[in-house]
């Protein structure tokens, strides 16, 4: 027989084998078609933005999600020639607000490395220039 305790928020649900091996007699809720939310991706039907879309990876919310909602409905709304423009100060909000929580917002360490890659072809170019540069002295 299965037993059940309440530890704060959580409900703990114990089942023994035999509760395991019974057909389940839960009733599934079908979904709200009329649900606006509901498999629309980022953009709703209406045009505005779906801030619990999982492709926001939780950004709408946490300690800059306002900061962020701004920045993206501003680039979203943006009528600009270049879109997004006319929201840099959304984004410099943004992202001075992110710089105050680095360990929820970690730097990307692909700026760094990228930062890194022109620095290295152009050591290896130098060795093969000037071994071209030799031949034609060494030919003249």
């Amino acid at each position: 027989m299965a037993y059940c305790r309440q530890e704060g928020k959580d409900r703990i649900i114990f089942v023994t084998k035999e509760d395991h091996e019974m057909p389940s007699s839960a009733e599934l809720v079908a979904d709200d078609p009329n649900d606006p939310y509901e498999e629309h991706g980022l953009i709703l039907p209406n045009g505005d933005i779906n801030w619990n879309c999982p492709c926001l990876g939780g950004m709408a919310s946490g300690p800059c999600g306002e900061q962020f909602k701004s920045a993206f409905s501003c680039f979203h709304h943006s009528r600009e020639e270049i879109k997004g423009s006319d929201c840099v100060g959304q984004f410099r909000a943004m992202q001075e607000c992110m710089q105050k929580y680095p360990d929820l917002y970690p730097q990307d360490e692909e700026e760094e490395e990228v930062e890194e890659e022109p620095v290295e072809p152009s050591a290896e170019a130098a060795p093969s220039e000037a071994p071209a540069v030799k031949e034609k002295g060494g030919s003249s």
